[in-house]
């Protein structure tokens, strides 16, 4: 197990390392001028010069590759061209949404889309079967952005003053304000370093701020923020979860040895929870893995419907302002949370199979 761990680590670096060049080096081949669009159309040659000079823009690609190499290796991911911040500081503000957000999402997919798919999967050609898998090809076809404006129309216009009305847009509501768990606790947090990071990232995660601090009212309201969002980018996951749950199943009940635990008398719901779901399982886990990579890309266009500052909206804005650190900052962490969760399902998978050995 520690072998394959740092087998994969190891591979995983230059897969990193390939992402982060070729972001670097896409976000400034692209059409556009970060001088002319942070400072204005109207901004003079001159300016633009100087511009260029101060931000280290003047060098050719290779060397501002390099010494983006340099100062990444000490921690440092650079300031933002338009805010004049910190891209680490921007990261602990923004990717505590994101985060949220895709947890949330892939939570509801998976507790939803895998029951779904083995109900689906042991009543085949059903009534149950049908229902599912239409729903499942409906889910699969409707965009984030669709979703997104058709939940809010119907839970924030639609029912408004009901009991199920539900908040269009933003985290929390006005008034209410989330008080940092180390304030509570009077922790002294340092301004900068990875102490600040990973306080500023835990306090920017509402809901696990108020269960640090016992705010049921945060808690309450970032809770009902979040359902439209984490719905509306669940939706294709789920239904693939559902189909790909479904199909395993399948060719798992046909097998000799699920004909011959029934032939012994066992239960139904023994056979297909115990011997039947545990072999079905890791083309499952594969799958789920895989569908964080597009709950992070639909996050983009969720955050941007539910007017959310997440990953997903800083990278879009960051884009349209040519403003590199931004993109090259959140495209990193991204990446290696991404490769993270890859390794994580490969190592579950002697857990859910004991006939695989990682070593």
């Amino acid at each position: 197990m520690i072998q394959f761990s740092i087998r994969r680590f190891t591979a995983a670096i230059p897969v990193v390392f390939g992402v982060l060049l070729l972001v670097f080096i896409l976000a400034r081949v692209i059409p556009g001028d970060p001088c002319r669009a942070i400072l204005g159309e109207k901004a003079t040659q001159q300016a633009c010069e100087d511009f260029n000079r101060r931000k280290g823009l003047d060098q050719p690609i290779p060397i501002q590759f390099v010494y983006y190499l340099r100062d990444l290796a000490q921690g440092d991911l650079g300031d933002s061209l338009r805010f004049g911040r910190p891209v680490t500081e921007l990261i602990g503000e923004r990717l505590p949404l994101t985060v949220e957000l895709s947890v949330a999402a892939l939570t509801i997919a998976l507790l939803i889309g895998i029951p779904a798919g083995i109900l689906a999967a042991t009543r085949r050609n059903s009534s149950a079967d049908v229902i599912t898998m239409v729903g499942a090809n409906i889910g699969v076809s409707m965009p984030v952005f669709w979703l997104g404006l058709m939940l809010a129309f119907l839970f924030a216009v639609i029912l408004k003053d009901t009991p199920f009305a539900l908040p269009p847009s933003g985290r929390l509501s006005a008034g209410v304000i989330p008080i940092p768990f180390y304030e509570v606790y009077g922790w002294e947090i340092p301004e900068s370093g990875l102490r600040a990071f990973i306080a500023t990232f835990v306090s920017n995660m509402f809901i696990i701020n108020s269960v640090l601090t016992l705010d049921g009212e945060t808690f309450v309201d970032a809770g009902r923020h979040l359902i439209l969002p984490a719905v509306a980018l669940a939706t294709i996951p789920m239904a693939i979860l559902a189909r790909m749950s479904r199909s395993s199943m399948l060719e798992v009940l046909g097998q000799d040895y699920v004909r011959t635990a029934r032939a012994k008398g066992l239960k139904h719901n023994k056979v297909v929870m115990k011997h039947a779901w545990r072999n079905a399982l890791l083309p499952v886990v594969t799958i789920a893995g895989l569908q964080m990579g597009l709950i992070l890309s639909g996050a983009v266009l969720t955050e941007t419907v539910f007017g959310l500052a997440g990953v997903g909206r800083a990278v879009f804005e960051g884009i349209t302002a040519r403003d590199f650190p931004i993109i090259q900052g959140f495209v990193l962490f991204i990446a290696i949370g991404y490769v993270s969760l890859n390794l994580f399902v490969d190592l579950s998978y002697s857990f859910l199979d004991p006939r695989i050995r990682l070593d």
